[in-house]
């Protein structure tokens, strides 16, 4: 005996638009490449990866044969950052020979401002000002061979000999150290010791530490790779949600 029973209906399938997702692939990959911008990781939990790389460009261009990070490109990728309710944590990637002071000292704020977790890793290099923008973020991580070197703010053009000019280097000085020293474990005190130190370089003040140095100092808190800094986002991500 035959039965008429009905097949049941397949489900339509919904596929996605192909122009729109080669789209945003060809942005994202746009992204990467000219500016080193991953907008968000498609792990477990949605991180901004922010790249800091070559020269900190600020109010004045620096020469076309340097790379550079211009401030007024990572402004708006931190205004997005902290507003974006898809992106739950903030990856710094550090390797910065140091730059424009003034530049480099709002994006630390900036990125301490950031109300996400947050985590920096040190590759290379995080020379100079670049040491404000290591210890801005919750956590830091820095890997064996790179160095940080710590140095008096250094002025170019034109430089007036009067006191007012020495008072006024002095200040700036004591801004980048009383920034450092409140967001990491390193005194104001022993940070300025640092930046005066006459006994290591031949040419220059200041003093380079490599790796776990950095560590024992209290810059940074602890020397690791880029799954140490993952670990530790999800860890926060984990404890704030």
């Amino acid at each position: 005996m035959e039965t008429n029973a009905k097949k049941p209906k397949s489900k339509p399938q919904i596929t996605e638009n192909p122009t729109e997702e080669a789209a945003l692939k060809r942005l994202e990959h746009d992204l990467i490449k000219e500016d080193g911008i991953v907008p968000a990781t498609k792990g477990r939990h949605a991180i901004h990866c922010l790249t800091v790389i070559g020269t900190i460009e600020g109010h004045s261009i620096a020469p076309d044969a340097q790379k550079t990070t211009k401030y007024e490109h990572v402004i708006p990728q931190l205004v997005d950052i902290e507003e974006d309710p898809e992106v739950e944590g903030l990856l710094v990637i550090l390797n910065t020979v140091g730059g424009d002071v003034e530049a480099g000292l709002a994006l630390a704020e900036l990125i301490a401002g950031v109300s996400k977790p947050s985590a920096t890793l040190v590759l290379g290099g995080g020379h100079s000002i670049g040491i404000p923008l290591a210890v801005a973020t919750d956590c830091s991580f820095i890997v064996p061979s790179a160095t940080m070197l710590a140095h008096p703010v250094r002025m170019s053009g034109t430089v007036i000999g009067a006191k007012q000019t020495y008072d006024y280097f002095k200040q700036m000085q004591d801004r980048i150290a009383g920034f450092v020293a409140s967001h990491c474990h390193v005194s104001e005190e022993r940070m300025t010791e640092m930046m005066m130190n006459t006994q290591m370089l031949t040419k220059d003040l200041g003093t380079i530490l490599v790796g776990k140095q950095a560590v024992s100092e209290g810059i940074i808190d602890a020397v690791g790779g880029i799954s140490d800094a993952f670990a530790k986002l999800y860890q926060l991500i984990g404890e704030n949600s």
